[in-house]
């Protein structure tokens, strides 16, 4: 019999962990909500024509293709081993796999506006909680399976929708207790970059070495430029576009002077200088322009958003942009939109680490009543009932024991308070609560408790 074991970069939740899991969740998707969007869901699995080619090179390289069915028939066996070597070639084969799991929740939000346009109405606000899957190294903070939470408008060109995004990040991790830098760059900044060092057509090469800059650092990304065909001249221009330093205007002022009158670049910058302008409603928040920021996605074309704990190693905890052409890869041209993006999993990790999560967070049960009999257990279920009613969260034990076997499950479950009425209690229509935590313990009347709960 093999030994039980999950998928590489997978995990199991357990009841406390998904406690604080939704909490995040709900601190997320009550500030979605107050800015106006609507709640929408889209299937694990995507067609791969819907996906591929939307990620860039790297990306398109972690998407988990779905094996179509039906290999079991020998009939079909010669056909999938010539089909597959095609695969094996970075090729797509509908023969071989038809489907993928979704890598983002933002291509197959595209896809739903392209289908569902004439229904919609526009601009149209959507979030969306849901896991998404890539075939990506598992280590600290990156995992195959994981969660995002995403708040998109489509329809509209206004930067409006860009200063309310920002807004939307500040206030969650206000919530949250998460300290932030919140970097801004744009992606006609960086276009404007590729068309000093020799056409738009340098665009792609750009983009994904400077995405890799945090993680390889300047000396190997010139080397990667290198190797992507970029000459010494070239990349001494992009080294001093990656050296720009300071305050917010001081970097402005920078790039201003580098790209001189590029008119796409000029376009970028007021478009930052916009979003600068627009005072964050919290102080947990610094918006910082991070012209080094690439995100390395092909769909973004305008102002991209990437967010930083301040307080911790780790990789960001959300991103995302302006795409203003992404419908038009399904049929669906000029369809504006921008989006960003949660990422509860490395979220998680930061609260963890900095023990943020609030004391109660991990309490299920509130009240545990003793079980000491047939008749006394009947009387303590109505009572139950009546709590419960009122939102109280509560249980007996399942069977009749000894009074410290009851109280050690109450503690490994920490539940904070208990409730006993035994036979005594019953006659005289009381009942002992007790608080577990403080150890404080009193008699009051059965009627009294939910007051006393509730108070």
């Amino acid at each position: 019999m093999a030994k039980p074991s999950l998928p590489q970069g997978t995990r199991d939740f357990s009841a406390a962990v998904v406690r604080k899991r939704n909490y995040i969740f709900n601190t997320i998707r009550t500030v979605f909500e107050l800015y106006g969007f609507q709640p929408l869901e889209t299937p694990a699995m995507e067609n791969i024509e819907t996906l591929m080619g939307k990620y860039g090179e790297e990306g398109d390289k972690l998407i988990f293709k779905i094996l179509n069915n039906g290999f079991d028939r020998p009939e079909k066996h010669e056909k999938a081993r010539t089909e597959f070597e095609k695969v094996l070639e970075g090729k797509n084969n509908a023969a071989i796999t038809e489907r993928a799991l979704r890598y983002d929740l933002t291509i197959p939000f595209a896809r739903y506006v392209a289908m569902n346009y004439g229904q919609l109405t526009m601009p149209f606000k959507r979030y969306q909680i849901q896991p998404v899957w890539r075939a990506d190294r598992p280590q600290r903070g990156r995992y195959r399976e994981f969660y995002q939470c995403d708040a998109d408008v489509v329809g509209s060109k206004s930067l409006l929708n860009e200063v309310e995004l920002v807004n939307i990040y500040a206030t969650v991790f206000e919530k949250l207790g998460i300290d932030v830098e919140i970097r801004l760059n744009s992606r006609k900044i960086l276009a404007a970059l590729a068309e000093l060092c020799g056409g738009a057509e340098k665009m792609v090469d750009i983009t994904i070495a400077i995405d890799k800059l945090d993680k390889i650092g300047l000396e190997r990304v010139k080397d990667e430029l290198r190797q992507r065909d970029l000459n010494e001249t070239q990349i001494a221009t992009i080294e001093q576009y990656l050296l720009i330093d300071g305050t917010n205007e001081e970097k402005i002022i920078q790039l201003k002077n580098l790209l001189g009158n590029n008119e796409t670049g000029l376009n970028g910058i007021a478009e930052i200088e916009h979003i600068l302008n627009y005072q964050i409603s919290t102080t947990n928040s610094t918006l910082i322009t991070d012209f080094t920021l690439a995100r390395g996605l092909n769909y973004y074309t305008g102002v991209i958003f990437e967010i930083k704990a301040k307080n911790v190693q780790m990789g960001s905890i959300g991103g995302g942009g302006r795409y203003d052409d992404l419908t038009g890869t399904f049929g669906l041209p000029n369809v504006p939109g921008v989006g960003i993006s949660f990422g509860v999993d490395r979220i998680y990790d930061v609260l963890e680490e900095l023990s943020l999560f609030p004391e109660n967070v991990e309490i299920a049960t509130q009240i545990l009543f003793f079980n000491l009999g047939i008749a006394e257990s009947k009387n303590a279920f109505t009572i139950m009932q009546q709590l419960r009613a009122g939102g109280i969260r509560c249980e007996m034990y399942h069977e009749l024991s000894k009074f410290d076997k009851q109280f050690k499950y109450a503690e490994k479950k920490n539940i904070p308070y208990i409730v006993i009425i035994g036979t005594k209690e019953m006659e005289d229509g009381n009942c002992t609560l007790k608080d577990l935590r403080t150890g404080n313990q009193k008699t009051i009347p059965q009627q009294q408790l939910v007051e006393e709960i509730f108070s």
